[in-house]
């Protein structure tokens, strides 16, 4: 076995989903509220899993080939990501503290929803995971692009955690309003400007 497939899975990976992005603004306010985050992580890792092992043995090429697909996700997510920046803006003008938002539980249903939601109508999770990775991956010989998969795995499971744990160290932070005014505030922009890059896209 060589281990370099495993090594350039995980760098790869790791270097496209660190970026802020939709997924990770919405599991880290939930890591802080301590609400279903860990639900949340294991359907964006198990996500990334499927939809990178779909890149590399193959599907990348019907999305590259099929670009229509791309536009039905486009207009789909950018309306969610709208709608959702919006909820964000909306919260900024409440006086929250860790200890009230704990009292908004956050039902598993909908944070599963709002999770494939941001996973799955964002053209940008598809071009990376999908055409992008999978492509590099679809290069290799046959017997490494097993192990190339590993690799990416490993990368969303150390990202995804990190977040989950990040959100439990930030908690004491969150004790005052200020702290959620400015999260709900940064979410939102995100939120809002993804949705901006997929409407341009």
């Amino acid at each position: 076995m060589s281990w370099l497939p495993v090594v350039q899975g995980y760098t790869l990976t790791l270097g496209l989903i660190m970026a802020i992005g939709a997924q990770n603004a919405l599991l880290l306010a939930q890591s802080i509220r301590n609400q279903h985050q860990w639900l949340m992580a294991g359907i964006c890792i198990a996500l990334d899993i499927i939809l990178v092992a779909c890149g590399v043995f193959g599907l990348g090429l019907l999305i590259e080939n099929n670009p229509e697909f791309v536009v039905w996700f486009k207009w789909g997510g950018a309306g969610f990501l709208l709608w959702y920046g919006w909820q964000s803006f909306r919260q900024i003008n409440e006086d929250q503290s860790l200890k009230m938002s704990k009292q908004v539980v956050t039902t598993r249903r909908s944070i599963i929803l709002a999770t494939l939601a941001v996973s799955l109508l964002n053209p940008h999770v598809y071009l990376d995971t999908v055409v992008l990775i999978g492509s590099v991956g679809a290069q290799m010989p046959t017997d490494q692009r097993g192990w190339f998969v590993v690799g990416t795995a490993a990368a969303s499971c150390t990202w995804f955690i990190s977040l989950c744990v990040a959100g439990r160290l930030l908690q004491p932070l969150f004790n005052r309003a200020i702290a959620w005014k400015i999260l709900h505030s940064v979410v939102g922009v995100t939120m809002w400007a993804i949705a901006l890059s997929l409407v341009l896209l």
